[in-house]
Order: C-alpha cells, then sequence, then structure tokens
C-alpha cells in the first residue's frame, strides 16, 4: 500500500512538472491561444508509418497531410488532391495536388514527394501492401500531377489513400520518405495544419505543436468530419501533456489546468459530468477500442495452430472488460474480429470464442508439443487499458498451470520490442496485448491487424494464404451480400488460424473545457484536434 501511495505522489509529481513545463512562459506565449490536451500516451515515436502506435499517428495527423481523408460514414473525400480521374477499365487513377501546397520548411509539395511516401507506406503497412500489390506503376506527369496504374481494378484505392486509422498514409518529403521502412524518421516536417517543435519535445512531459505558416487547407471551409473537410488550425499552439495517473489528469482538467482530455478513466466519469464547465462527449457512432491478445506465430510454442487455439480458452471476455473499464454500459463482450455493431459484423467463427476451460488450454498446449516452457508476455506498466488486460491474461495463463516469463517495461518499449523478430530467449516476445480502432476493425481490407501476410504483416506475422485471397476478394466484391458473405467466412477462418485473440470492445468519452474550447469533432479512433478553437 505504501508503495503504491508512494508510487501516486511520484507520478503527480512528475505530472505537476509537466504541467509546469507545459505553461506559456513570458509575454509572447501569453498572447498565444494554446490548447493543453492530455492524451492516451506519451509520444515516444515521431514517425506515423514506422509504428502503429495510436499516439504517433495523432501526432502524424497534426504535422502531415494526406492525398484522401475518409469521412465518418467511411467515404473517402479528397484532401490534398484537388482533381483526379478514374479511368473507364478503372485501371488508371490520375490525381492532381491542390495548389499552393507546402512544407512547414517553406518548400513546395511536389509529386516526388507524393510517390515516394506512397511507396514507403506500401512496403509497410498492411493496407499499403495490399493496395500496391495491385500497382503497376506509380508515374510523375509533372510536379502537381501523377498517375497509379493497376494490374487489376482494385476497388479500394481510394478508401485506402484516405484510411483513418493506423499508418495512415502521410505525404512526407521525399529525402525523409526514402528512409528504409523498417528505420524510423527523425525529422518531423509536414505539409499539415501543425507543425512540431522539435526543441520543445521532451519525451516522458509534453510535444508541442504551432500553426504551420505554409499550411494550405481546403477551400471552401467544409465543415470537419473525421479526417474530411478544411482542416482550419483553431489556436496557435497545441500542448499534448503525459500525466500518467488518471487521476492527476482528471483534477488537472477539472482545475482548469488542461483544457482536452482524450480518454478519461470511466471510475471518474461521475465526477467530470458534475464538474463545473467540463462536458463529456462521444466519439462516434461505433466503438472507439477492440482490444487484441497478439502470438508470435514465428516461434514455439504459438507455431502451431493447437497452441494457439488453445489460448482461446483462456479469455473470458467479461474479465477483461470489468477489469478495463468495470462499467457495463459503456463496454461490450464481441466474439467477432470485425467490429461488433458495424454493418459486416458477424458470428463467424465466434464459436471457438465462447468456451473458457483454463484446464483444456493447458491440455491443448501439451498435445501441440508444450512441455513447460516459460512463455514470454510483453507487459505494459503504463498504459490504462493495455496495462490492466495483460494482468488478467497473466493471471488467466498462470492458473492454467502455464510457466510465464513476464517482462515488465513502459509502453513505448513494448511497441520497439514488439518488432523483433528474435526467439523470445534472445530479445524477442511470444505475446503482447494491444488494442486497433474500432472504425478501421470494421472493414476486412482497412483492418490491417486481421492480416496473415507473412513476414510482411504486422508484428505477429501470421501466415496464411486463405485470409489474404479472402481480403483480396473482399476488395473486389461487387454486391453488399457479397461482400457480407466474404467478410464471414474471412472471419471464420481467421479465428481458426487465431491472428488475434478479441477480448471486447469499449467506447469512453473524451472530456473537455466547455466553458473554454469549441469545434469538437467527434471521432472514432485517431483524435481529431485541429479545429479546436479556445473561446
Amino acid at each position: 500500500m505504501r508503495t503504491i501511495f508512494t508510487s501516486r505522489i511520484a507520478r503527480a509529481a512528475l505530472a505537476s512538472a509537466a504541467l509546469a513545463l507545459a505553461a506559456p512562459s513570458g509575454a509572447a506565449l501569453a498572447q498565444e491561444k494554446v490548447l493543453k490536451a492530455v492524451m492516451h500516451a506519451d509520444v515516444r515515436v515521431i514517425d506515423p508509418i514506422w509504428t502503429t502506435q495510436t499516439i504517433a499517428n495523432i501526432h502524424g495527423m497534426l504535422v502531415y497531410d494526406t492525398l484522401f481523408g475518409n469521412d465518418v460514414n467511411m467515404q473517402p473525400k479528397p484532401q490534398m488532391v484537388g482533381k483526379y480521374e478514374i479511368s473507364a477499365d478503372k485501371l488508371t487513377y490520375t490525381f492532381t495536388l491542390r495548389d499552393g501546397l507546402k512544407f512547414s520548411d517553406g518548400s513546395a509539395v511536389t509529386t516526388k514527394d507524393v510517390i515516394a511516401s506512397l511507396q514507403r507506406w506500401g512496403r509497410k503497412d498492411g493496407v499499403g501492401l495490399r493496395l500496391f500489390s495491385f500497382v503497376d506503376k506509380l508515374e510523375a506527369v509533372d510536379d502537381k500531377t501523377f498517375k497509379m496504374m493497376l494490374k487489376k481494378p482494385y476497388g479500394m484505392v481510394l478508401e485506402s489513400l484516405g484510411k483513418t486509422n493506423s499508418s495512415v498514409p502521410v505525404i512526407m518529403r521525399e529525402k525523409e520518405a526514402q528512409t528504409d521502412h523498417n528505420t524510423q524518421v527523425k525529422e518531423s516536417v509536414g505539409s499539415g495544419p501543425y507543425m512540431m517543435l522539435r526543441d520543445q519535445w521532451v519525451p516522458g512531459s509534453k510535444a508541442v505543436y504551432v500553426k504551420n505558416p505554409h499550411y494550405v487547407p481546403r477551400p471552401g471551409n467544409e465543415p470537419p468530419s473525421s479526417f474530411s473537410g478544411s482542416k482550419i488550425a483553431g489556436v496557435d499552439r497545441i500542448e499534448l501533456v503525459w500525466i500518467a495517473d488518471s487521476q492527476t489528469a482528471m483534477s488537472a482538467l477539472i482545475n482548469g489546468e488542461v483544457d482536452f482530455y482524450e480518454n478519461p478513466g470511466i471510475d471518474f466519469l461521475p465526477i467530470l459530468q458534475k464538474a463545473k464547465g467540463v462536458k463529456l462527449t462521444k466519439t462516434g457512432d461505433l466503438d472507439s477500442t477492440h482490444g487484441m491478445i497478439r502470438l508470435n506465430h514465428l516461434h514455439p510454442p504459438f507455431n502451431n495452430v493447437k497452441a494457439r487455439q488453445a489460448m482461446l480458452h483462456l479469455i473470458n471476455q467479461e474479465d477483461f472488460l470489468r477489469a478495463i473499464i468495470g462499467d457495463a454500459e459503456y463496454y461490450r463482450v464481441c466474439h467477432g474480429l470485425i467490429t461488433c455493431g458495424s454493418p459486416l459484423s458477424n458470428d463467424g467463427g465466434s464459436a471457438m470464442l465462447k468456451e473458457y476451460n483454463p484446464k483444456k488450454a493447458l491440455q491443448l498446449l501439451k498435445e501441440a508439443g508444450y512441455k513447460g516452457e516459460p512463455i514470454t508476455i510483453l507487459a505494459t506498466t503504463d498504459h490504462n487499458t493495455i496495462t490492466p488486460a495483460t494482468q488478467v491474461l497473466i493471471q488467466a495463463m498462470r492458473e492454467a498451470g502455464i510457466n510465464l516469463d513476464v517482462q515488465s517495461m513502459d509502453w513505448g518499449s513494448v511497441v520497439s520490442r514488439r518488432a523483433k523478430k528474435d526467439p523470445p530467449a534472445q530479445g524477442g516476445w511470444n505475446i503482447f496485448i494491444t488494442t486497433t480502432g474500432g472504425v478501421g476493425a470494421s472493414n476486412p481490407v482497412l483492418h490491417t491487424w486481421l492480416g496473415a501476410a507473412c513476414d510482411k504483416g504486422l508484428f505477429g506475422w501470421p501466415c496464411d494464404a486463405k485470409i489474404e485471397e479472402l481480403r483480396n476478394a473482399f476488395a473486389f466484391a461487387q454486391t453488399e451480400d457479397e461482400k457480407k458473405r466474404i467478410a464471414k467466412e474471412l472471419q471464420t477462418r481467421a479465428i481458426e488460424q487465431v491472428v488475434y485473440i478479441p477480448f471486447g470492445q469499449w467506447s469512453t468519452p473524451l472530456a473537455y473545457r466547455a466553458d473554454r474550447i469549441e469545434g469538437i469533432v467527434p471521432n472514432t479512433g485517431l483524435a481529431v484536434l485541429w479545429g479546436i478553437k479556445k473561446k
């Protein structure tokens, strides 16, 4: 207890230091309109293509722009693109950039930057990999116009370019975009509404952004809808403040020390609802977050499908959701991989996810060749949902009699280590817990974690040709009935192969000072911050 109390004091002290660091200094800053936002995680990585980390992609959407942006209904709308044409055979897309696009260093955005950025994204992201498997070539016509020529009439080109969950296809300068896709870009120069002040970035404390003086929003003052519409920078400066302790973060919002709290704990919602000047709002119609347990398919025991299926018997979603959220009003048991409540949700394969039976789990593991070797689990220590979910899994595995090697570390370290393909004993891993956005997970092609593209896929590297065939087939489906049929077949196969194990979905409202800011754009997935204004 003393340790917990001391730890809370320490976190509160660090939070106070963060707020002090975040405070404007001097008369000049006092004139600025500053948005102080407490996010769900600290900004540690600034390359939104290299990682799927949500906070890195929120950073990315402040700094960079995209060719298209999907709206709240997942319909792609032009952003950097001024006009585009699709040939009658649907094999050639011709895109022309809007006039006057510039990076924050003042240099013009050209098709060289666009093509290099898309090619890097197409080597790293699952959605990009799929799109580029159908791309014959990208060809610059001039500095503003380029063509994308396809081998087949792939039906998800614009939706892929406008994707709104992780690894968004942002446009970088050519020199950064030429960085190997497995190496982090260390610069942060984009053509988005804000620019990052690298000299004021303090990992573990805050990340600072100011208006990009060269940004050209879409004309017409289009209303924002998810990633579409005119991205108008509403404040001069945005400070993403990191406060690990949720009670301290809540107090900071109530006391007016911050303006925006992205992910308040459910336990604190009744207090926030009564707080003067504070308002809560839903982020969208779909549940915002989908919980996942990822197994490493490269190494024993989970390179054996029977061992992976054994893990299905250790998951009682109610246990996870009660530990993470607590209040059933905000969570949903979902025995599917496609977001429950979305048009394509279905019950394909869901029966395999409903039998909680630790004894059977251990028996299946033994039948798969498991002999008590330690299983390495990456245990996040500082994430408000991933940390408790990991503890629930650890308890279930120990109760089943499974030998664990628990590697405790902060979320940023998990993000780095999960990229390693080495055997667990040599710095790799067997299991980590993560989450993904409910919107992205509602579409079989845009749901990156549903893929099974072997060494080209996401961490864990599931490998199954049938799954990849079905995802391709979905992109070519001509009718809604055909899409639903394929989605169900795909989910069934993905659960059988255990591409990941779902432990439910949930949605928490964001909280903000309604007496001080306006223009909140509810968005399921990455937080939209560019439209917010100070009153």
